[in-house]
């Protein structure tokens, strides 16, 4: 893998993996959840607008026999990923939830051998069942003692939601850049995010300066920025050795949440996520999957 590439793969890694202690530093600034993602893909959606309209940019239109697809999967992979991550994140560490987002692939195997057929074989199989019981090591360690907390279901949600969207944007990443496609699916996500607007304003005037900075962030660089970089880095290097650079991503959340918030997660949690990591790479590594180009949601 080229070196800009590592460089362009590096930065979406670190703005991806530093999302999560900005949506908490938001709601413990102020923010209501709600208020919170529309606020952010209104700035997003505002961001992709401009890039399409930019003079120098050629930005196709998609096809109407692909609207439907781009609607729905925009909404299970932007509104559904984003208001499980928000409002679960209002009682789970920036850390916890980064593990549990991480441990996505799991549920993206499933999904695809549910969906389109692709059986694992025994090694893809055992890489599943481990996968899983570290998933449900990070969940325990999520609330008090050997409880499952409420927020850690709505992020379990949010990882369910981008692995649906993993699948099944296959097809449309054949006729779409990664820029086109990621305005589309952002245009169409936050749609929904519209019905969080009442009360808007009053929570934007009570929030802290902190959090509105971390608001403008998340608005920003993980959903406009990082797919920019995330595309280059693709573009530039090999989409296995590109993709495989993701699973920093829960390390990177983890030390972000401690440096920023001073929040660590349980140990019980840190436990999960080595084995769901390593459940993660069984599958990849050994199962009989084809391996896939990843796209985010963060």
């Amino acid at each position: 893998m080229n070196r800009k590439a590592v460089i362009m793969a590096s930065i979406t890694i670190l703005i991806w993996g530093s999302t999560f202690a900005a949506i908490r530093a938001s709601l413990q600034g102020g923010y209501d959840a709600g208020h919170l993602v529309l606020v952010r893909y209104l700035i997003a959606s505002s961001l992709f607008l401009l890039y399409a309209l930019w003079p120098k940019v050629s930005f196709k239109l998609p096809h109407t026999r692909d609207l439907l697809r781009i609607v729905v999967l925009g909404w299970v992979g932007i509104s559904l990923y984003h208001i499980g991550v928000t409002f679960g994140m209002k009682t789970v560490t920036a850390g916890t939830a980064g593990m549990l987002i991480g441990a996505a692939p799991i549920f993206t195997a499933l999904i695809a051998l549910i969906g389109l057929k692709e059986r694992p074989n025994t090694a893809g199989w055992f890489g599943l069942i481990v996968g899983f019981v570290g998933i449900l090591l990070i969940t325990l360690g999520s609330g008090e003692g050997l409880s499952i907390s409420k927020g850690a279901f709505f992020v379990l949600m949010a990882a369910v939601a981008t692995s649906i969207f993993f699948v099944f944007q296959k097809p449309l990443l054949m006729r779409y850049s990664p820029i086109e496609l990621t305005a589309y699916f952002t245009w169409a996500g936050t749609i929904p995010f519209f019905l969080f607007a009442p009360g808007l304003f009053t929570s934007l005037q009570q929030a802290s300066l902190e959090a509105h900075l971390a608001a403008l962030f998340v608005g920003v660089f993980p959903a406009g920025i990082a797919y920019v970089t995330w595309a280059i880095a693709l573009s530039n290097g090999n989409a296995g050795a590109v993709t495989s650079m993701m699973y920093a991503e829960p390390v990177i959340a983890v030390i972000v949440a401690w440096l920023w918030l001073s929040e660590w997660p349980a140990a019980l949690s840190l436990i999960g996520g080595a084995v769901a990591l390593s459940g993660i790479l069984i599958v990849q590594l050994l199962g009989s999957r084809p391996r896939q180009t990843k796209q985010k949601a963060a």
